[in-house]
């Protein structure tokens, strides 16, 4: 297998800073789910936004403020166990969300949908899970529930959604307590499995991986090049082809999904006539890629 350099400082800085653009991207999905659909419509969520709503339906006490003293705890923990690298992300997911929350308060005045709850709890629930889901994808988090989440998912095999899901219920049903409504409960329900849906199908969808066979007589210069452009591991095999009985170097590559056409691009640029096969894989672990995780 050909020796990868290492990243240059520039090429670190510009994968941090679009994993922190991502994140608020992120969070101003989530900010726009829970303040202009939900929480409008008396619709429980889940994690440290379902109690942060609790509250301010019982006392009228802002929401931001609530998130941030809840997760400023948890984040504690998270030092701990996770580390700094996805603390400090957190953190920055964290802050960003807050002043989100009262900008878009200001800005948008109750909610865009009334008399039409069912339509409310689709599109926030939406729009929370994608949001969650692209900060998950950029290695952040959007703290409370989904700390947890990260740290049962840092030794477990088990969906980012299923641990949330888990860990939601029991806050949704207790919105019981302050808006004595089951219809209101039961919606929350739904905003906790669509958005759950919509997180696993937004992380996996950014996960998925892929794997090549090249064959080429430029294999050398091919395989350089997948090394210096997409710092991904290249391992030549030798063949021998069955009708011409010549020797052949394969090339065998995993890479992810979105970097499909830069490896077509890249061939295509070297050598035209090379043979390409790709395929899906189910999973791809080791450096680069997913953790190893067993029971």
């Amino acid at each position: 297998m050909n020796q990868m350099k290492p990243l240059t400082k520039s090429q670190q800085f510009f994968r941090e800073t679009k994993d922190y653009l991502m994140i608020a991207l992120g969070m101003l999905m989530y900010g726009v789910g829970w303040t202009v659909f939900l929480l409008p419509n008396d619709i429980p969520s889940g994690a440290v936004p379902g109690i942060a709503s609790i509250v301010f339906w019982a006392t009228g006490f802002p929401v931001q403020y609530t998130y941030l003293i809840i997760n400023f705890s948890l984040l504690l923990l998270a030092l701990k166990i996770l580390g700094l690298k996805f603390c400090l992300k957190t953190i920055w997911a964290v802050a960003v969300l807050t002043i989100l929350l009262a900008i878009i308060q200001d800005l948008i005045k109750g909610s865009l949908i009334h008399d039409q709850p069912f339509m409310a709890c689709v599109l926030g629930a939406s729009f929370c899970g994608g949001g969650i889901g692209v900060a998950f994808s950029a290695n952040g988090s959007t703290g409370g529930t989904d700390i947890i989440a990260a740290i049962v998912n840092k030794y477990r095999d088990i969906s980012l959604g299923r641990v949330i899901l888990m860990c939601d219920i029991i806050i949704i049903s207790s919105s019981y307590l302050v808006l004595h409504d089951w219809e209101r409960v039961v919606y929350g329900y739904v905003v906790l499995f669509v958005s759950s849906f919509v997180l696993d199908q937004v992380v996996n969808s950014a996960r998925q991986s892929v794997q090549f066979f090249i064959i080429s007589s430029k294999y050398e210069e091919i395989g350089k090049r997948i090394n210096l452009d997409l710092h991904r591991g290249v391992t030549f095999i030798d063949g021998v082809g069955c009708y011409t009985h010549n020797n052949v170097k394969m090339m065998f590559v995993l890479a992810k999904k979105s970097e499909s056409n830069t490896i077509f691009r890249l061939i295509k640029d070297i050598d035209p006539g090379a043979f390409v096969s790709q395929s899906a894989v189910i999973g791809v672990f080791g450096e680069g890629f997913d953790r190893i995780k067993v029971r």
